[in-house]
């Protein structure tokens, strides 16, 4: 038996609405709330909350002079397809990819590595 339930998922960035706005699109998730400071997306029980952190430090994967903090794997359809997508809304693609084939490493505005991956 669980002890808890999955709530959300935060994320720091120097720009929580910019952020925010990317995961929305990228996920098509409900806007729930906006300030300055945090924004609030939803989708079936689960939040993903971006949070603003003044001097934020955005991960160098594959280097760990700044470790990653967190990363998300998302499932899709077609790995390439998905990939243009996020690219046109502002991920970036580092050149190390380790399984292209099987799944693409991207980063989202604020650095966060995140990977489009297919179903098993």
């Amino acid at each position: 038996m669980a002890i808890a339930r999955l709530a959300g998922v935060s994320l720091d960035s120097d720009d929580p609405i910019g952020l925010g706005r990317f995961y929305r699109a990228l996920l098509d998730l409900r806007l729930l709330h906006e300030s300055d400071d945090v924004v609030v997306l939803g989708a079936k029980g689960v939040a993903l909350t971006v949070e603003r952190v003044a001097e934020h430090k955005p991960p160098d994967w594959p280097n760990d002079a700044v470790p990653k903090q967190m990363h998300l794997d998302l499932y899709v359809d077609d790995l390439d397809v998905a990939e243009a997508e996020a690219l046109a809304i502002g991920a970036r693609k580092p050149e190390t990819q380790p399984a292209p084939d099987k799944w693409r490493v991207l980063l989202d505005p604020s650095g966060h590595p995140f990977c489009l991956t297919l179903p098993a």
